[in-house]
């Protein structure tokens, strides 16, 4: 959500951003419905100050003109009581526009219309040559019983999985491994629960647009994350926090949920595009300055970055163009991982400085050393996602009878073990 004085005075800057966005926004909307608050609010001001006036009056006035005085003070009233539900429809016609509201992407931010218009910035690795033919990794799972697919899909439906034997306790290990990497770079873990209220999902950015790519519990009137970023980013809301507690980093760990609407048809085979995943989360809430932020960007991208070397999968960096990048996203960087199989990389993670955008959806704000209160800024990135990171992990370290070699990082989770 971005400051209606801001928008109020750079209505350009806003045009630019919803159009390089695609943001489903009308500004001219948005600045009448400003209006109309502004016009309410001030009217209402004027009537309480009359009948303050007016109230003020009765009790030094004559006998013959207290009726009128009073009978002012009635209509007066009856004009406040009035005007007080259409200010509150106004003010929430406001707001649900403010929350289409995208965030004004960097200079540095691709402009484009999708994906194919992102921008590769680093590759790392060489994708290997295989001196036999590859599997895939539903092949590879197959052949060494570590995979359930028809018979998990006839009690949880399509887009689930169930792993056994020794791919659960891989899958354990990259979790863990991506854990204690970010334990080791002074990150809190954190355990949160899968679902989380409305107004998480609002507060991270998840809501109102991506409500179909999220599963709601109607008895609780409750719905499940994809991702503990909507827990994290809501748990210090409301608060004013003390410059000195900045930068609060945390590694969020829970089971995901995603419905994955309108992907029917796409990358449905295997471990791609499941509905239900696990993950760590890199969170970073830091001071409200552009130079600080993009230090906590870069270190959130580097950590990743590391987690995948020393998983030994190669991958490249893609710059996010401002179509692809999501409402709420100031600059955003995919990592992607070489996927052999499709001879292609995937994305596997995905790193996004918000600015200020989540935090004045949440009322998260903190006092300088000057004492201004001051609106926060979030930073988000992936650790680990499985199963899909499981995918090149498979293709990328599988030997010609369909064992697989463990990176040298998560041998000691084996005890010591070479291969699965």
């Amino acid at each position: 959500m971005l400051d209606l004085k801001f928008i109020r005075e750079n209505p350009g800057a806003v045009r630019d951003a919803i159009r390089d966005k695609r943001a489903p926004l009308d500004l001219d909307e948005l600045l009448a419905a400003d209006q109309a608050v502004l016009d309410l609010t001030r009217r209402l001001q004027e009537l309480q100050e009359e009948r303050n006036r007016n109230a003020k009056l009765v009790p030094k006035a004559p006998p013959d003109e207290k009726p009128k005085l009073i009978e002012r003070g009635r209509e007066i009233g009856a004009e406040i009581t009035a005007m007080k539900p259409k200010l509150d429809e106004a003010q929430g016609r406001q707001r649900d526009l403010l929350l289409l509201t995208p965030m004004i992407p960097a200079q540095e931010a691709p402009r484009g219309e999708s994906e194919v218009d992102n921008v590769v910035v680093k590759t790392w690795g060489e994708p290997r040559e295989f001196s036999f033919k590859p599997l895939d990794h539903v092949e590879l799972l197959q052949k060494n019983g570590w995979y359930e697919l028809e018979r998990i899909a006839k009690i949880a439906g399509s887009r689930s999985y169930a792993l056994r034997g020794a791919a659960v306790l891989l899958e354990q290990s990259v979790l863990r491994f991506a854990l204690d990497t970010m334990v080791a770079r002074g990150f809190t873990p954190v355990s949160v629960p899968s679902f989380a209220n409305e107004a998480a999902f609002i507060g991270t950015g998840h809501f109102p647009t991506g409500r179909d790519q999220v599963y709601r519990i109607e008895l609780d009137d409750i719905y499940l994350a994809g991702t503990s970023e909507v827990t994290l980013n809501s748990l210090h809301a409301g608060e004013i926090l003390n410059e000195g507690a900045l930068p609060i980093l945390y590694a969020g760990m829970s089971a995901c949920f995603r419905r994955e609407a309108g992907s029917a048809g796409k990358d449905v085979r295997g471990l791609i595009r499941v509905h239900q995943f696990n993950k760590v989360e890199q969170f970073v809430i830091c001071r409200n300055d552009d130079a600080e932020s993009e230090k906590w960007h870069q270190n959130l991208l580097a950590t990743s970055e590391q987690i995948l070397r020393d998983l030994e999968i190669p991958y490249r960096v893609v710059e996010c163009c401002t179509g692809d990048m999501g409402l709420g996203k100031y600059r955003m960087f995919d990592m992607e991982s070489w996927v052999p199989s499709e001879g292609k990389y995937r994305e596997t993670h995905s790193c996004s400085n918000l600015h200020d955008w989540q935090a004045r959806r949440t009322d998260l704000r903190y006092r300088d050393e000057g004492g201004k209160v001051r609106y926060v800024h979030t930073l988000n990135n992936t650790a680990a996602a499985t199963p899909r990171l499981l995918v090149p992990l498979l293709e990328n370290h599988q030997e010609s009878d369909g064992s697989i070699r463990l990176p040298e990082k998560l041998r000691p989770y084996f005890g010591g073990r070479a291969k699965l």
